[in-house]
């Protein structure tokens, strides 16, 4: 039988723990490395956590791995790591992925407007005139 999309988000779901704005913030202030999975004209437009990294859901596995020429030094197996997206349903399946290639501290955020409306610090959007 063929997995869908409410199985994925299950299982991502069940693998990926939630995290509040608090214990985000506490996470952040001790190193964690913040993760925006959206892609990049949402960032554009809306910005992002301030200090995030910016890698889009079809980047990630590369960027978080080693062995590829596009791995990113941010990401290091022991250090945590927070992801986020517009809602939440992007953040949970990179999570998984993330806890499948190996990470074993790996939160989710959810939404970022969720960040914004509780006042969490964010970097404003890129000037598209620059």
């Amino acid at each position: 039988m063929p997995v869908t999309v409410k199985d994925l988000m299950a299982a991502a779901n069940a693998a990926v723990p939630r995290i509040t704005q608090a214990e985000a913030r506490e996470m952040i202030a001790a190193g964690a490395l913040v993760v925006d999975v959206r892609d990049g004209p949402e960032v554009e437009k809306a910005g992002k956590v301030k200090g995030a990294v910016h890698v889009s859901r079809g980047m990630l596995e590369f960027r978080a791995d080693p062995a590829t020429p596009y791995h990113s030094a941010d990401f290091q197996p022991d250090r945590p790591v927070i992801v986020y997206c517009a809602s939440g349903g992007r953040s949970a399946l990179a999570g998984k992925v993330l806890k499948d290639m190996g990470y074993d501290k790996v939160f989710n955020l959810g939404a970022f407007k969720d960040w914004v409306e509780a006042g969490g610090e964010v970097e404003s959007p890129l000037d598209p005139g620059m």
